[in-house]
């Protein structure tokens, strides 16, 4: 289990990264819900918690490819693949996030420590 931050750090409608191998997006939706997904996009190597967010889906910052927050499903290319979901828990008012036990969709070139 990793711990992102305190659930009072992260702002409805903000995001932010998790150092992990491979890294971890963590979202407070404006909605006040939390979702954890793999931070990089299937497609090539651009950081989903940089990417826009609207209901339960990130756009890619790079070309756009849409992932479901809740399911990890993509539904706009270039993303064929869909990222890793991971299960999120507040302990003690600190948002910590159960990863998954799948192997990662991730871009050519890249594996779970980083690059090639």
């Amino acid at each position: 289990m990793h711990k992102a931050c305190p659930l009072s750090e992260l702002a409805p409608g903000e995001a932010l990264r998790l150092d992990t191998a491979p890294p971890i997006a963590v979202f407070h939706t404006e909605e006040g819900e939390l979702f954890a997904i793999d931070d990089t996009c299937t497609h090539q190597d651009a950081s989903l918690a940089d990417g826009y967010v609207e209901d339960c889906w990130v756009e890619c910052p790079l070309h756009a490819s849409r992932f479901d927050l809740r399911s990890g499903s993509v539904d706009a290319p270039p993303a064929k693949l869909p990222v890793r979901v991971h299960e999120v828990k507040v302990v003690d008012g600190d948002i910590m996030v159960v990863e998954s036990t799948e192997v990662p969709n991730l871009p050519p070139g890249l594996t779970p420590q980083g690059h090639v």
